[in-house]
């Protein structure tokens, strides 16, 4: 089962929480699910080079509050704060309501599989390979102190005609055992040959919590 489901997903109230929490009726519950939706798609593509890792959505007494977890702060925030107050206007005709922005930093950006499959994902755009990247990122991660790394990329693999798949793994990725910290991500590369998909899974030592 652990092999066959998001390990994110599966994990739900043992070890990782909603990144939405609100109360919705019958009428405004498909609305705001939506509207999750489009704010995240929008601080994702907008803020591309923010790195950011999650976005917790929690609405209350007729405000939003927006909580961005990024490993470079100071790209969202900008100059003075510019960047920040454009943002927020941006957020409020989007869902119409006050929004209160919140900036977290992602203090160990080498033990989050977002922002692990995107550094791997931006070096196969550059044409770096696969082999070399993968190789050098399990390295840093080890490093840090997970206890294991398996990442998998899939496609056209330096431009080989028929597609594969190829996995690296390193150390301990207990997939089945739901007290494990295992952080997932997917990530789509564009290369001049079509999508490439890294995917990347992460056991973080336990004393470190997901962010």
């Amino acid at each position: 089962m652990g092999q066959k489901v998001n390990p994110i997903s599966f994990r739900l109230s043992v070890r990782r929480d909603w990144v939405s929490r609100w109360y919705g009726n019958r009428k405004n519950y498909p609305l705001w699910l939506k509207e999750d939706y489009e704010i995240r798609q929008f601080l994702h593509s907008t803020l591309k080079f923010a790195s950011i890792s999650k976005v917790f959505i929690e609405r209350a007494g007729g405000k939003i509050r927006v909580k961005i977890y990024s490993s470079r702060p100071g790209v969202i925030v900008g100059r003075k704060g510019h960047e920040l107050g454009a943002l927020n206007d941006k957020l409020q005709k989007i869902t119409k309501q006050d929004v209160i922005i919140d900036i977290q930093e992602v203090k160990r950006p080498e033990l989050v599989a977002k922002l692990v499959a995107e550094n791997i994902a931006q070096q196969l755009e550059r044409r770096i390979s696969f082999r070399r990247a993968t190789k050098k990122v399990l390295a840093v991660i080890m490093g840090a102190g997970a206890r294991g790394v398996k990442i998998q990329c899939s496609g056209r693999l330096g431009g080989a005609e028929i597609a594969r798949t190829e996995t690296q793994r390193v150390g301990c990725v207990p997939l089945h055992t739901l007290r494990a910290d295992i952080d997932y991500a997917l990530v789509e590369a564009d290369t001049a040959y079509g999508k490439i998909g890294v995917k990347c899974w992460i056991c973080k030592p336990t004393e470190e919590r997901s962010q």
